[in-house]
Order: structure tokens, then C-alpha cells, then sequence
């Protein structure tokens, strides 16, 4: 059974509660962060969440059709295999139930502090530690972790317009459930992995279907199917079933690695397949070329469906092969010149994943804010730590997204990455560590350099892993065994330790201690 968590102390100075590490946000980052604490013995933590409930990018996208495309069984923590998943490809009602069962198998309810939004993280040097301020009030912390996460934030167009458009507008991942599509016109923006989920669902009912495209996306089929009683029944009975299959999964992924990283060309065959998959499903030939991607496939993100052409090709569909340009009323005007009438409007339009708002937010050493250090695009040293910013630690940080696997195995390399870092803080005596601006700079000039190679790079696309420079800082450019390897311990080589000081002591700058 779990213990309950700790009361927060109360620092003199500022009679605010106090933790040790204080993480922010409650998705598979937020959640893993926690278990990861607990079961190395800290259980001086707060996990901070701006919504009412748990479950991060899996609560927010709830629209028709929200599933992932990793495997189920490889899309889990290696802590909490899950023996009862649904379909080989779950959806988003299994997969936040999941992190709903992780967060009270392990104890971490008595951590949350939900509708905690945070507003602000400065970094106090005078009493080495972070002031995290809330909607709710405000907290003291040796550490932060943040694992805000990518997908967290929605991007909506800034289109002329738009505010005057009479009927309705929402984004996928703040889905209107109350309101009924049914023989509207509707528009969709945007041909990513949402808007091909959301396609199929929604054209059946709708009365007129309109997907504005600014580039098309290679779609390959969908091997989903319901994983049988019997599969289930052993994975219950027998546990090392449930997590060979996982080793199975992730031994494929990890033979795919080197096609999108060094050799792009090995995707050729892939292409062909998904070829095939849009002559077999498109007949007519003019929607085939309007749907023809001309990048090579994996230089933007991979789609699955079996459903998706099928849908653009119903006589109540049509695709504009054009973004959306201006709105004038009820009338969409696209880029090439094409008008639609619409009802509603539906963004498919992504995320900030480049420009992390989070950062707006983070005040480091001398006041600088992280948005400001990341003006030319997001750097950290092993997608954990950035100089200048002590003890803050990122989850899905820079450079650590995939490209053809399961993000929950770089989550719990940071985790681990995390927890040696505070672990190795106490046995050294120290409270607080940044990465040298020489580490730091070496990892992202060796990493940016194997990116040159990457199918991202090279296959002839633009994709929302790049910046407006075209320097990627999302993608990690390797196996997720070799970010393992990676971020197993901490080096403090990499790093400058810094000490509490004393009250009274002097300049903070006299406290760093160099590894």
C-alpha cells in the first residue's frame, strides 16, 4: 500500500510550501516522473496539472476516430505492462484509462494538485531553488520536472477573418462534443495525424466534407485488429507473454532506426507499398495526384489508416489541394483561389512543438527566460538540462521525439536520467547542477551533425520537426537503445555543481563548484 505523501514544509523566507522536486504536468511524462520518484525513495514531490483529471495529450484529444499508431503493448511503461489491452492499436478512452490505473496502482493521488495551473518557474539563486507560481498559489522546489510535453498546445492559424466566420470553429484536440455534425458542411484544415482519423468518422454523417491540404502524407494500411480473449487470458496468466511481446515490438522498431537516420534510401520499398495502398483504395485518377506525395516517405510523419482514402473518395468529399488563405463569412477562400461554403470549421493544424509556450514561462539564472536563451531554436544537453537553468529537467525535452517508435521508451530514459541526477546530488552534497555551456554545445553540434543524414533532413519536405531556419530540434537521431545508453547516468564531467549557500553569504556566482 502506498504511503501518504509528506507535508509540504514551509520555508521561512516565503512561508509557501516546499518540495523537493515539483513536476509539471500529468501525462506519461508527469505520471512516469512520479512512479520513477517513488520507487527511488522520493516522495517529497508534487505533480502540478492545469485540467481536472490525469492523462496529458491523451485527455485533451478526444475527437472521433483518436487512436495511436504504436503498438499497444510497446506503447506502455515497462513498470506496467498491461495484459488487457483492447486492439493491437488502442484508442484514447483505453489509453487514458491506462494512466488513470497507473496513477492509483502507485500511489501518486495524494501528489496531484489538479487545476494547478503554473503561471510562471523563476529560478532563486539567493536560496538555490525554484519559486513555481500557480493558479492556485505558489511553491518552492529544489528541482522541476517538466513534462509539459509537446502536444500540449494547439496551433490555430492566425487567417483573415476567421473571427468573423458565423458558424462554428474549434481545433481537434479541444473537440466539441455538444455539438452535432450532422449534415453540415464541414471543413477540415489540415492532413495530418488527427484530420485522418477525424475524416473517417465524421463524412458518413456530415453533408458536405471539405480537407484543405497543404502537402499530402504517405499513409500506409492499418494493421489493427481486437486482440482476442485467449491472447488476453495468457497474458494475465503468464506476464512474461505480455512482455515478450513487447520485446518483439520494440525489436522491430529498433530494426527500422537506421533506414530513417543514416540510410534513407532502404525506405524506398516502404514507399512502393504505400503506393500500392493509394492505387488499391484511390480509383479515380485526379484525386490519386492530388493525394501523391512528392517527398520521400518518413521525411514527415508516417500516417496509418485503412479507412482514411476511402473517405476523401466519397461523393460528399473533396480535397483542396491548397491551405486555407482567408475566410470572408461563411465562405473559404484557399490559397490557389478555390471557395467553399462551410459550417464549421475543424483544425487539424497541429501543435507548438518548436516554440514551446511553456518556455515564455521559465526564468533562469540573472532573470533570462528560456524562450529568449531558445530564440534560435531549442537546445539541451541529452534533452534533459539546459545551462543556465539549475536543476530543471525536461521530459520529451529537445531533440528526443521519434520518428517510428514508442515515445514512453525515451520518457523512461529521461526518467531514469532524472533520478540519478538527484540521487547523485546527495551522495555528493551538493543542491543543485546546470550543463556546462561546453557540453551542452558539443552534444547538440554532434547531434545536429548525424541529423544531416536523417530521411528528415534530406527526403525533400517541410515538416513541423523543423524550425522556420529548417534546423531540427525535435528529432533524436538514433535508436532509442542508443538514448538509453546516453542517459543511463549522469556525467558530472558535463556538469557544474552548485551548493546551498549560507545565510548571508556572498554573490551566488561563488557557488558554483566545477565537476
Amino acid at each position: 500500500m502506498a504511503e501518504p505523501t509528506p507535508t509540504p514544509r514551509s520555508t521561512p523566507q516565503t512561508e509557501v510550501p516546499h518540495v523537493r522536486v515539483a513536476v509539471i504536468g500529468s501525462g506519461f511524462g508527469g505520471i512516469g516522473a512520479g512512479v520513477r520518484l517513488r520507487r527511488a525513495g522520493i516522495t517529497d514531490f508534487v505533480i502540478l496539472e492545469r485540467a481536472d483529471s490525469v492523462g496529458g495529450t491523451w485527455r485533451d484529444n478526444s475527437y472521433p476516430g483518436c487512436a495511436c499508431d504504436v503498438p499497444s503493448h510497446l506503447y506502455s511503461f515497462s513498470f506496467a505492462l498491461n495484459p488487457d489491452w483492447p486492439r493491437s492499436f488502442s484508442g484514447q478512452a483505453e489509453i487514458r484509462a491506462y494512466l488513470e490505473r497507473v496513477t492509483d496502482t502507485y500511489g501518486l493521488r495524494p501528489h496531484l494538485r489538479l487545476n494547478h495551473e503554473v503561471t510562471e518557474t523563476r529560478w532563486e539563486a539567493e536560496h538555490t531553488r525554484w519559486r513555481i507560481t500557480t493558479s492556485r498559489g505558489q511553491w518552492t522546489a529544489d528541482a522541476v520536472a517538466s513534462a509539459t510535453g509537446p502536444l500540449a498546445d494547439p496551433v490555430v492559424p492566425d487567417i483573415p477573418g476567421l473571427a468573423e466566420f458565423p458558424g462554428k470553429v474549434f481545433h481537434s484536440s479541444r473537440w466539441d462534443h455538444g455539438y452535432d455534425l450532422t449534415g453540415k458542411k464541414v471543413a477540415v484544415i489540415g492532413t495530418g495525424a488527427s484530420a485522418i482519423q477525424i475524416v473517417p468518422e465524421i463524412q458518413p454523417k456530415v453533408g458536405r466534407l471539405t480537407v484543405f491540404q497543404r502537402t499530402p502524407a504517405w499513409v500506409l494500411p492499418k494493421a489493427d485488429r481486437e486482440i482476442s480473449a485467449l491472447e488476453k487470458a495468457v497474458h494475465r496468466a503468464v506476464p512474461a507473454t505480455t512482455a515478450l511481446r513487447r520485446a518483439v515490438l520494440f525489436a522491430v522498431r529498433e530494426l527500422q532506426v537506421d533506414a530513417f537516420v543514416r540510410r534513407p534510401g532502404a525506405l524506398r520499398l516502404v514507399q512502393k507499398v504505400a503506393e500500392k495502398h493509394l492505387a488499391r483504395q484511390i480509383a479515380d485518377p485526379a484525386l490519386r495526384a492530388k493525394l501523391t506525395p512528392d517527398y520521400r516517405i518518413g521525411c514527415k510523419r508516417i500516417l496509418l489508416s485503412q479507412t482514411y482514402y476511402p473517405a476523401l473518395a466519397a461523393p460528399n468529399a473533396e480535397v483542396v489541394t491548397s491551405g486555407l488563405r482567408e475566410v470572408r463569412g461563411s465562405t473559404l477562400v484557399a490559397a490557389d483561389g478555390t471557395e467553399t461554403e462551410a459550417d464549421v470549421i475543424i483544425f487539424g493544424t497541429g501543435f507548438h512543438t518548436t516554440d514551446l509556450p511553456t518556455a515564455q514561462h521559465v526564468y533562469g539564472v540573472d532573470g533570462q527566460r528560456l524562450s529568449d536563451v531558445w530564440k534560435d531554436g531549442m537546445e539541451a544537453l541529452r534533452g534533459s538540462t539546459v545551462h543556465g537553468f539549475p536543476n530543471l529537467f525536461f521530459v520529451i525535452g529537445p531533440n528526443t521525439g521519434l520518428g517510428n517508435s514508442s515515445m514512453i521508451l525515451m520518457i523512461e530514459s529521461q526518467l531514469n536520467y532524472l533520478v540519478d541526477a538527484l540521487t547523485t546530488l546527495q551522495s555528493v552534497g551538493a543542491t543543485a547542477l546546470q550543463p556546462t555551456p561546453r557540453a551542452q554545445r558539443h552534444w547538440n553540434q554532434r547531434l545536429q551533425h548525424r541529423m544531416e543524414r536523417t530521411v528528415w533532413t534530406t527526403g525533400g519536405c517541410r515538416s513541423w520537426y523543423l524550425t522556420e531556419d529548417g534546423k531540427n530540434t525535435t528529432l533524436w537521431p538514433g535508436s532509442t537503445s542508443a538514448f538509453r545508453r546516453a542517459t543511463r547516468r549522469i556525467d558530472l564531467a558535463e556538469y557544474d555543481l552548485i551548493k546551498r549557500q549560507p545565510a548571508g553569504a556572498a554573490a551566488p556566482a561563488a557557488q558554483e563548484v566545477s565537476a
